[in-house]
């Protein structure tokens, strides 16, 4: 079997890279005595079971959806950023500061600037790696990972010294006109934490789609990514791409933090490491190839995986924990996908090579025209004696 068009490749490989870590997953739960079935049956009831469960999935995809998205931008420029958690806190910081700072605004100003803040939070914070990048030629993944540790701390310093009341650790609860989270979903989903921003992330996934495959600053974006030399040969300004793409990337990851201190938490508090959002943003990007439509369902994925690990250790002793060794397995037969492809092209070659063995020999076996003509009987102007 080999898989020959490109678009049914990116759909039938992630999807093989589930099913393998699923059952890597199932394996280690073998080893360890537990029962995989059972336990991947109660990890679906989990999280699709009842509408609480539900609506805790599609929040938890909410803002893997924003830091895929972001992550997609700057893949197709090329650039591998890993500070998409760094971008998405102090994009969460900067939206819970704004609204708190003007807890009399009417929401139709302060909802739509808090979330604005958080973008312009993670465009800036990203912008620096990239204009690092475009004009020293610096490596983005040394700066990004520099800058997440300067956002975690920088954050953390800010909330205790600054948004914090006394000697507390979080930030006051931002006030309700700026909360994504309101009590129709409350109530439509059983009190989970659904809030409406799952429309700015699928906004997002559409403008994803949108630039890269109708603008010209996609367009410009996709041809550094694949050579910047040829580009720049072009006419194409490298540079001012790398920033834009770098920027567009950090934007969308700070409305990633941003939903998580206006929908989810609705402040922000000391933090001991980065979020997980940023870099799970990143695996539901590579999961998806970068496809809009695909970050949408892979994140969906890692929120069913996400809310319905949570209910394995509820319903049984297996430890919550096993989940993160199938995310892993899936992201790590994704990133090795050459070998799913090596697989199906050696397959479908070997029946090309088949193939083309059976036809020469039916070639061989058959008659040629000389000898045809010496088996056939001579007739002459249909006279027989």
């Amino acid at each position: 079997m080999r898989i020959k068009n490109k678009n049914i490749q990116s759909i039938w490989i992630p999807i093989i890279a589930i099913i393998l870590g699923l059952l890597v997953g199932a394996i280690v739960m073998l080893l360890s005595g537990f029962n995989p079935i059972e336990n991947y049956i109660n990890l679906f009831t989990g999280a699709v079971g009842t509408p609480n469960a539900i609506g805790e999935v599609l929040r938890a995809a909410t803002p893997l959806i924003l830091t895929g998205a972001g992550f997609a931008i700057a893949n197709s420029a090329g650039f591998f950023n890993i500070g998409l958690a760094g971008q998405a806190l102090v994009g969460w910081l900067c939206s819970v500061a704004f609204a708190n700072a003007f807890p009399s605004w009417p929401g139709y100003l302060l909802l739509p600037g808090a979330i604005i803040a958080g973008a312009l939070a993670g465009a800036i914070w990203s912008g620096i790696a990239g204009f690092l990048r475009a004009y020293f030629g610096a490596s983005e993944v040394i700066t990004t990972i520099m800058l997440n540790y300067i956002a975690l701390y920088g954050t953390n310093a800010i909330i205790k010294g600054v948004l914090a009341h006394g000697n507390n650790d979080y930030s006051p609860t931002i006030p309700v006109q700026a909360r994504l989270r309101t009590p129709f979903l409350e109530n439509l989903t059983q009190n989970s934490t659904f809030h409406w921003g799952i429309i700015i992330a699928i906004v997002a996934a559409i403008f994803l789609w949108w630039l890269m495959k109708k603008t010209t600053l996609g367009f410009e974006i996709r041809a550094v990514g694949m050579n910047p030399d040829a580009s720049r040969y072009a006419g194409m300004s490298t540079k001012k791409t790398i920033i834009a793409a770098m920027l567009i990337s950090g934007a969308l990851a700070g409305l990633g933090g941003a939903m998580e201190g206006l929908g989810d938490f609705q402040n922000i508090v000391v933090n001991t490491a980065l979020p997980d959002i940023g870099f799970d943003g990143m695996s539901v990007s590579l999961l998806a190839g970068g496809a809009p439509i695909g970050i949408i369902f892979s994140a969906l994925l890692f929120g069913v995986l996400k809310i319905g690990g949570l209910n394995i250790s509820i319903t049984s002793t297996t430890p919550s924990e096993i989940v993160n060794i199938v995310i892993a397995s899936v992201i790590f037969f994704v990133g090795a996908q050459y070998m799913i492809r090596y697989f199906f092209d050696k397959s479908g070659k070997k029946g090309k090579k088949n193939g083309k063995k059976g036809a020469a020999k039916g070639k061989a076996d058959a008659p040629t025209g000389t000898d045809a003509d010496q088996a056939a009987p001579t007739t002459q102007g249909g006279d027989t004696e």
